[in-house]
């Protein structure tokens, strides 16, 4: 259900954004998912859809998925996390606790499991279009 407290956010978020610029309608929202919040999108974009207030009423979210990468912290090597390579309790281990990740991945060059989230994390507004009031 944390897709609803994220749609929530993001509404809170531009709604701010657009009054501190002075916009009374917001046309477009691009917002960016990093893979490893495991966001169920469809879930995302109706709970969008339902918190809309009269500001977002023609409003067009845009939401792209920043894929994870990995990097080593010993040899430097950088790689994408392949969510799919992983059994699905190992999956759900990390989506509660990502700090176990380290148990279970790493690093295809050198074998070390000490490495850092170098993209693919978090949840982000990247811009908000809109009109101005008159």
């Amino acid at each position: 259900m944390h897709e609803w407290a994220l749609a929530e956010a993001v509404i809170s978020t531009a709604s701010q954004l657009a009054e501190k610029e002075g916009i009374s309608e917001i046309t477009e929202v691009k917002i960016k998912v990093g893979e490893l919040q495991q966001v169920e999108l469809d879930i995302f974009e109706y709970a969008l859809s339902q918190l809309k207030t009269e500001k977002f009423k023609n409003t067009k979210f845009i939401i792209e998925t920043v894929q994870a990468e990995l990097k080593c912290r010993v040899c430097g090597h950088q790689w994408l996390f392949r969510k799919d390579e992983l059994k699905e309790e190992v999956q759900e281990a990390i989506h509660f606790i990502p700090e176990i990740a380290h148990t279970y991945i790493k690093c295809p060059k050198c074998r070390s499991p000490d490495f850092k989230i170098a993209a693919g994390r978090g949840v982000w507004l990247e811009s908000i279009k809109g009109r101005k009031g008159e």
